[in-house]
């Protein structure tokens, strides 16, 4: 059984993805950022920089202690590895999905996330980060739809954690201004890996547990106004 702490973002629902196609049994233990959930000493013990998503394997391989996870990332490479699926058959298959996968952590996501932000949240909007931010999505997405051009999914002929990473980026693209019309063949890839029923399930499962929580003065300061803890 894994313990899954998460909130319906892109990066918890990477998480949710991975365990419905990986079939693994998983109960959501729900982390309402907006209310400051993350901040709380359950959460810190297992997620240090409390950032949702983070697990709890109550059954490692290695027979031991329960084991926790932090980092969305992280957390795709394991339960891949848990049960010898989505991460490539190979050394040299492996080797691209694990690209793919720290593209997504160290670019796609920080930069959408980023320019989410300024569109969507901050005080005041600025050009500058504005155009900043806008012109490296345009170019991220120009990345992934020249890598589909000619493959089915990211990693190649094979889906992989690398889709189950980009994919919910995608998803939230109305948040970016993003029109996915203007890269066909992240269009077409984005339909068929989201038609997926275990990726359906992945995105819908626990909504009614988490609910929905107005973005405030007091959730935006938790979110966005967080310096060194003590």
């Amino acid at each position: 059984m894994i313990e899954l702490y998460s909130f319906p973002t892109p990066n918890g629902h990477k998480v949710s993805i991975a365990l419905e196609e990986l079939g693994l049994d998983y109960e959501i233990v729900p982390i309402n950022i907006a209310r400051g959930d993350q901040f709380s000493e359950e959460f810190l013990r297992i997620s240090p920089n409390n950032r949702i998503p983070a697990i709890v394997d109550l059954d490692p391989a290695d027979g031991g202690d329960p084991l926790s996870i932090f980092e969305s990332g992280a957390i795709l490479v394991y339960l891949a590895d848990k049960q010898g699926a989505f991460i490539g058959d190979s050394v040299r298959g492996r080797t691209v999905v694990m690209e793919w996968l720290m593209w997504q952590m160290a670019n796609f996501g920080p930069m959408l996330g980023q320019l989410g932000h300024f569109r969507n949240y901050a005080s005041e909007q600025i050009p500058y980060a504005l155009e900043r931010y806008g012109n490296e999505v345009d170019r991220l997405y120009g990345i992934l739809d020249e890598r589909l051009e000619s493959r089915a999914y990211v990693a190649g002929d094979d889906y992989s954690i690398a889709d189950m990473a980009i994919g919910p980026w995608v998803a939230f693209r109305g948040m970016h201004g993003v029109e996915l019309a203007d890269y066909p063949h992240v269009s077409r890839w984005y339909t068929q890996i989201t038609s997926r029923p275990a990726w359906i399930r992945g995105v819908e499962e626990g909504k009614e547990q988490w609910g929905a929580e107005p973005m405030g003065d007091d959730a935006k300061k938790l979110l966005f106004g967080q310096r060194r803890r003590g």
